[in-house]
């Protein structure tokens, strides 16, 4: 999933970036990190933590990297299952074993056939419903977005201040 946020007049950033490449990079960078900093926080609070919280802790931010005039900023996840939980799934029957490790740690089941059980039930419920997604990082970037997008006009100004001091 590819989001884009619009700094601003363009045309005002294209012109300032070519007088003064530096002055602009700096900012966009900063309010970047800023941005990608906040959904981190955010969507981290949202994710389930489950058996483990490798999910929750799998989620990043990268540093914002200039490419073509452009400052990108990723915060994102590599975790296999961060998609299903995302989203959600259509009916499936799901591997057990992660079922069980679930609800010996959630439930607090610690007898291995009690917990089996259990989590075979949950198995079939999924196969029949599938699982709700949490969409947590789609929900956190809907949420934020009128505060990053006031976080990139207070830096489009920062960068026409800095236009008429050069």
């Amino acid at each position: 999933m590819k989001i884009s946020i619009d700094a601003g007049d363009i045309g005002q950033l294209a012109a300032a970036w070519e007088q003064v490449p530096n002055v602009v990079e700096a900012e966009l960078v900063a309010t970047t990190y800023e941005a990608e900093m906040l959904l981190e926080r955010e969507i981290k609070e949202d994710t389930p933590v489950g058996a483990t919280s490798s999910l929750r802790q799998s989620i990043h931010s990268e540093a914002p990297r200039t490419l073509a005039n452009t400052v990108i900023g990723v915060v994102g996840t590599s975790s296999m299952h961060a998609l299903p939980v995302e989203l959600g799934t259509r009916p499936h029957f799901p591997p057990v074993e992660p079922l069980i490790d679930w609800v010996q740690a959630k439930l607090d089941i610690r007898d291995e056939e009690q917990a089996t059980g259990v989590a075979l039930a949950i198995a079939r419920k999924i196969a029949v419903r599938g699982t709700l997604g949490v969409g947590m990082f789609h929900r956190n970037f809907h949420q934020l977005r009128p505060q990053i997008d006031r976080m990139y006009e207070e830096a489009r100004k920062r960068i026409a201040e800095g236009l008429l001091h050069v």
